[in-house]
């Protein structure tokens, strides 16, 4: 059925496009932006230059020039922001805190501390015991030997509550330290190999495009044009919706060279499929899947502009931006 509707040589490519080449098939070429001669009919502007790391090596930078900051109040994001020796030097200090309270009280006369029968006095002696009864209340051992009264009961129980809570972040921090590495590795293969696919396609969305104006030159029936066509633009819808919800996305951890090719060569597709549709014959008729996917299409495109998304991103990737909006509009 493939090769009815016009494809030829087709196999089972796990690799996308590179194992395509590899084989030796035919590809269809697109003029690259960045290696363009300036004063050739096909040069595209390929904007402000990519930025260089610390190292010298080129869009290997941040793709954001900021980054928006969510401010969230709970405790649990709190705890979550802060380290292991963070958590740790906390815990402490609330227990030097809640010892010193412990022995203020006896300073200004308000004994809190009994130590066999006896108030715990302002002296040096009774500091050092205010210090060992909180140790003890954090830590939940409760020996008895000096026991709160008053006010002092109500430092001890809070002290108590909250030392738990803390410590219980502390070994939590221990235990999840490892898993929370291997799944931040996860998550960067798959996110990078997601990248890398993203591009691929993009760039077989081209050469099936730029195929299928062969055909349209060639006189091709044009229900084989309409189908490879719903096909290739279903692709490319798809690549679209996911270079979008990057770039709209809280956090991006992505390098500017990447994000730039990738727009850059969706501005390329952008391009031709706007030619494509200016080439169809008067008497094609839309299909209701090409016309809904096409409106899409458009509909996310023109969301990808310097002043849609929520962030900040360098001045190259503004430039990409804005070029996709302005190309999505050429689609009809």
């Amino acid at each position: 059925m493939l090769n009815d509707l016009g494809y030829r040589n087709v196999r089972d490519y796990r690799g996308g496009i590179a194992d395509w080449m590899e084989s030796g098939e035919q590809t269809e070429g697109v003029t690259d932006p960045a290696t363009a001669e300036p004063n050739s009919a096909s040069a595209i502007p390929t904007g402000p230059a990519l930025a260089t790391s610390p190292d010298g090596a080129v869009g290997r930078g941040p793709a954001r020039v900021s980054r928006m900051r969510r401010w969230d109040n709970s405790v649990v994001d709190l705890i979550q922001a802060r380290s292991t020796l963070q958590i740790f030097l906390i815990w402490t200090g609330m227990i030097l805190l809640s010892g010193f309270a412990y022995w203020f009280g006896a300073v200004v006369g308000e004994h809190g501390l009994v130590e066999g029968g006896r108030p715990v006095g302002a002296d040096l002696r009774g500091f050092a015991d205010a210090l060992y009864f909180s140790f003890v209340t954090a830590t939940s051992i409760g020996y008895g030997d000096i026991v709160p009264i008053g006010g002092a009961r109500v430092i001890a129980v809070a002290e108590a509550i909250i030392a738990l809570l803390i410590f219980g972040a502390v070994v939590a921090k221990f235990v999840s330290h490892r898993q929370e590495e291997l799944v931040s590795e996860i998550h960067r293969v798959t996110f990078e190999e997601r990248l890398d696919r993203v591009e691929t396609n993009l760039h077989m969305v081209i050469s099936e495009i730029l195929s299928i104006t062969a055909m349209c030159d060639a006189k091709a029936p044009l229900n084989r044009i309409s189908t490879r066509l719903e096909s290739a633009v279903i692709l490319f819808l798809g690549e679209l919706r996911t270079t979008r919800d990057l770039l709209y996305q809280p956090r991006l951890a992505v390098e500017e060279g990447v994000l730039a090719a990738i727009l850059a060569t969706l501005a390329s597709a952008l391009s031709v499929l706007a030619d494509l549709l200016a080439l169809l014959p008067p008497e094609f008729s839309r299909s209701q899947t090409l016309t809904i996917t096409l409106d899409r299409l458009t509909s996310l495109a023109e969301d990808i502009c310097g002043e849609c998304v929520p962030h900040t991103y360098t001045p190259r990737l503004v430039f990409w931006m804005d070029r996709i909006q302005a190309t999505a509009r050429r689609i009809k």
